[in-house]
């Protein structure tokens, strides 16, 4: 992508509309918790207590918007105690630039590599350092240092206090997140209807998995009804593909065909029913027609083979989903503590026992090709350079430059880009709105306030909707704040639209001089998923082999962590598309084309995964020679895509060579299921082969476009397995 494309695409992102659910009881409990705070400040103290309090209990209020499973009032509590630390050793060194800058540049450091943690972590450590910039003109001494640090925790508080008193939808967030797991598995059953090979993004079951993780303290409060759904949407998922799938599942057309459709609809609406339960707490209502098709008749059941195991397995799951959902809210017993033979939820580390994590976390990302670790460091170095511009420049409140380009720096190139410029449209019009209000209603400290905390209220309502339209009334709350402490108008508007403009633009040089590209990464990212779906691929291969519970959890482990490498992948890509940067290892079709291809392969472990046999049934001994060439070779391959090298497949076409050749093939869905493996295989090593007099790439290409065209239209020599 060109630079003048990639600037067009910023702009549009930045300036973005998203659709989202708002939520305006929360905004109207954040906003006023602000109100709690400023009032009593500016009544019974001073305007510049007013401004410390307004900014702990504004700047709380906003970490608790952030995605985060923890509970809010914690989140609330430590923004707060961050920012009345930062404010205390700030106001300590900031009496000369000799020992303020590089306390600057330290904190912003830290402040970035919190990024390591996560999106929560740095945001509100990026609040810390605008925190440090603005409240060190306040105090005069020690002891008015102290007590504005005070002040400003005791927002912090004062929001933690409001979030226990009036709670709103407990665990809203979790419930969403398991209810967007069971509507993304109904969407993906609804689209298989159409297309036996429609792709599946896991995203929504990785967020359900985080949302499950839970402190010993939180699983005793944690509503039933959040336990087991997960799990039923994980199991479901490969149950509904295998039933579609014309290789394995029903057949491509006739009657098996048309009441495979039915029982996939049927189970969009049931699980549909089931994560409207969840999200509102409710028993599920299911339409009587779809109760009616779920039922398998012995004697008239037109699906055979594996195609009516599939059925009865997704009729006997929605069944359990339906029990688990009708309990509604009904509280039922507090669940066991986790022993030694297994935790009974996934455990979440409490805030103490979270401190050695963090450090591992950090630990891994100190390193220089780290993107996190340059995130760090341009937000060190700006911060220090936009403050030192900023005090030689003619103009008053030159802290916010700094706090400009800290607050829309991000650890990659697009949302940097967009946040900057998104941050100036917003405080254009947000300072014009705040200006003209002002000039209309005159000084006024305890109007200023008020209107402080009106557009504290709009600014948490839009949050989610975009940056720009939440930095709009972020704008005009700084305005009405310096209104209220006697600053004019005519000094503060210019400053701030002068001043944030620099800090963009500051922002923007930054990522250009020491960048973190993600597209050279690609191929690297590319290997380290087909490893891991290769491991994946044989773990479930494995248990074919020896079907054992020490098998079947390798295969569990292997699929989740072949899940966080898809979503490493799928990062870089996005970003990479939007980099103006040249391809470097992988040009844009190649990495469209390998994605694909390995999308394919995941999609046929998942199939296979399907007709996993139980410890009592029979096993297939041709499976465990397949796993270990399997695993093999895709271990060699990732090698290969880092290396820029063809990957080989010899051991894997020798084993299922030798599989045909077995007497008594036991299994030939499984063998089919390897075939398709294969084939997907072979599909990667066409995308990426960088050789044209070894192999001919574009006869390749031609016959996998001929394939998937074939496929589409419906006329049974094979579909282009194109989910993951």
């Amino acid at each position: 992508m060109t630079w003048l494309r990639a600037f067009g695409e910023v702009v549009r992102s930045g300036l973005t509309i998203e659709e989202t659910r708002l939520e305006p009881l929360l905004a109207l409990r954040t906003a006023a918790g602000v109100a709690i705070v400023i009032g009593p400040a500016l009544w019974l103290v001073s305007p510049a207590y007013a401004a410390s309090a307004a900014l702990g209990a504004y700047s709380a209020g906003g970490a608790t918007f952030q995605r985060t499973w923890r509970p809010r009032k914690v989140i609330a509590l430590g923004a707060g105690a961050g920012l009345a630390l930062s404010t205390f050793v700030g106001y300590l060194a900031a009496g000369r630039l000799v020992t303020f800058l590089p306390l600057l540049a330290v904190w912003a450091f830290v402040a970035g590599m919190a990024w390591a943690v996560g999106s929560t972590a740095g945001i509100v450590a990026a609040t810390t350092v605008g925190s440090m910039l603005v409240t060190i003109t306040l105090p005069t001494s020690v002891g008015r240092a102290l007590e504005h640090a005070g002040v400003i925790a005791l927002g912090g508080v004062a929001q933690a206090v409001l979030i226990l008193l009036f709670p709103i939808r407990r665990w809203g967030a979790h419930r969403d997140a398991l209810a967007d797991a069971l509507a993304a598995v109904a969407d993906y059953a609804r689209r298989l209807r159409h297309d036996p090979a429609a792709p599946f993004d896991p995203e929504p079951l990785m967020a359900a998995r985080d949302a499950a993780a839970v402190t010993p303290s939180q699983a005793r409060t944690r509503p039933p009804v959040l336990h087991g759904p997960r799990g039923l949407a994980e199991r479901i998922r490969p149950v509904v593909a295998a039933l579609a799938d014309p290789d394995v599942g029903a057949p491509t057309e006739g009657p098996g065909r048309d009441r495979a459709r039915e029982l996939l609809d049927a189970a969009a609406d049931v699980l549909d029913a089931v994560a409207r339960s969840i999200r509102r707490g409710t028993p599920a209502e299911v339409r009587p027609g779809s109760s009616d098709v779920l039922r398998v008749d012995e004697e008239h059941e037109v699906l055979e083979g594996p195609a009516r195991q599939a059925a009865e397995r997704l009729v006997e799951l929605l069944g359990e989903a339906l029990e688990i959902a009708g309990s509604g809210g009904a509280r039922g017993r507090t669940p066991t503590l986790p022993g030694p033979a297994g935790a009974q939820f996934l455990v979440r580390p409490t805030m103490f026992r979270l401190v050695p994590v963090v450090l591992r976390a950090v630990r891994r990302e100190l390193r220089r090709d780290s993107p996190v670790f340059r995130h760090a460091v341009r937000l060190a170095a700006v911060a220090t350079l936009g403050y030192l511009i900023a005090a030689r420049l003619p103009l008053g409140h030159g802290y916010w430059a700094p706090i400009a380009s800290v607050m829309v720096m991000r650890p990659d190139f697009h949302r940097t880009y967009a946040r900057a410029v998104a941050r100036l449209a917003g405080t254009l019009a947000g300072v014009a709105l705040a200006t003209g209000m002002v000039r209309a209603l005159g000084p006024d400290a305890h109007v200023f306030g008020a209107l402080a905390v009106v557009s504290a209220g709009l600014s948490y309502t839009l949050i989610r909707t975009g940056y720009a339209y939440s930095q709009c009334f972020t704008a005009a709350y700084v305005v009405f704040l310096l209104g209220m402490g006697g600053q004019a108008w005519e000094q503060t508007v210019p400053e701030r639209v002068v001043l944030t403009l620099l800090g963009g633009a500051l922002a923007m040089l930054a990522y250009v001089v020491f960048p973190a590209w993600e597209t050279p990464r690609l191929p690297g990212r590319l290997a380290d998923w087909l490893a891991a779906n290769g491991r994946y691929a044989a773990a479930v291969l494995r248990n074919y082999a020896e079907p054992t519970r020490e098998h079947h959890a390798d295969m569990r482990r292997a699929l989740l962590a072949s899940r966080e490498a898809r979503a490493a992948w799928q990062e870089a890509y996005d970003r990479a598309r939007r980099e103006p940067v040249r391809p470097r290892g992988l040009t844009s079709r190649e990495a469209q084309e390998a994605q694909e291809a390995l999308k394919g392969f995941g999609r046929a472990a998942m199939l296979m995964e399907s007709h996993v046999p139980r410890a009592d049934s029979r096993v297939v001994p041709e499976a465990e020679r397949f796993a270990e060439a399997l695993e093999a070779d895709t271990a060699q391959a990732a090698a290969d895509v880092r290396e820029h090298r063809n990957p080989d497949w010899g051991r894997v076409e020798e084993a299922l060579h030798a599989w045909e050749g077995a007497a008594g093939n036991r299994s030939p869905v499984v063998r089919r299921e390897a075939e398709l493996q294969k084939q997907a295989l072979e599909d990667l090593a066409t995308a990426v082969s960088r050789t044209p007099l070894e192999r001919d790439v574009g006869s390749a290409r031609e016959e996998q476009r001929v394939r998937a065209a074939a496929a589409a239209e419906g006329d049974g020599s094979g579909p282009a397995h194109r989910g993951g």
